[in-house]
């Protein structure tokens, strides 16, 4: 490993790309991580605990109303970041697809990866943390958060085993969370593609590490969601 791959800053990207049919008509005018929890837009809670733990360069792609979130954000001064912008084509290109789009932006180290969507209280220093680790260490392309599966998932997605392995059937929710290597797509070119079976395929030669998160998670991913959140962070 070179030096200045060792030693490169550690980056963020925050998945913003969803329309978010499930919150309309809220997201007829307003891009998904703009909607407002607790009067603050959701995606401003994320940017500011990464700049709380040092992680200052930031990546965010976008599709639909993506001027919206560029011109709301701006570059970043605000919270002492920079923000770099990945638009994608009109419906997006799924979750891998996106951040393979992003790579060239993203760097050669294993960079942060936060769905713009949630609502946790979750430290992100775990997460920068092993993201130091998996430089140091090739052998893990990717590490998960996972959360006990909430009502709307109770078939869960993973599990994770006693040595910390995440594996691909189980009853726990992946919160949207996460720490990735760009090693883990590099057979992958940019194309509309879904992150669940390449992190599987990882899964399968015990690449993929994890562990379980129990704090307040939330997925706002639709209005009566966003509407408990809410309730339970005590505003309205």
């Amino acid at each position: 490993m070179s030096d200045n791959v060792r030693f490169s800053p550690i980056k963020a990207m925050i998945l913003a790309a969803g329309r978010g049919n499930r919150l309309r008509p809220l997201t007829d005018t307003l891009p998904k991580p703009l909607i407002p929890v607790c009067g603050k837009p959701l995606i401003e809670y994320h940017i500011e605990k990464l700049a709380a733990i040092g992680v200052t360069e930031i990546v965010i792609n976008h599709a639909w109303l993506g001027q919206t979130l560029e011109q709301h954000l701006g570059h970043g001064e605000r919270w002492g970041v920079k923000l770099y912008y990945s638009p994608e084509p009109e419906g997006g290109l799924e979750t891998a697809g996106g951040i393979i789009n992003a790579l060239p932006l993203l760097g050669e180290s294993p960079f942060l990866v936060i769905n713009g969507d949630v609502y946790c209280d979750f430290q992100f220093e775990h997460l920068l943390n092993q993201a130091k680790k998996m430089r140091e260490n090739s052998t893990c392309l990717a590490h998960l958060i996972l959360v006990p599966s909430p009502e709307h998932n109770q078939t869960g997605d993973f599990a994770l085993t006693e040595q910390q392995h995440v594996i691909e059937a189980g009853n726990e929710t992946f919160a949207g969370l996460s720490v990735l290597s760009p090693k883990l797509f590099k057979h992958y070119d940019v194309a509309f593609l879904k992150l669940a079976p390449i992190l599987r395929e990882a899964m399968q030669k015990n690449l993929v590490s994890g562990c379980l998160f129990t704090g307040y998670w939330s997925d706002v991913g639709t209005v009566k969601r966003l509407a408990e959140t809410q309730k339970q962070l005590g505003c309205k």
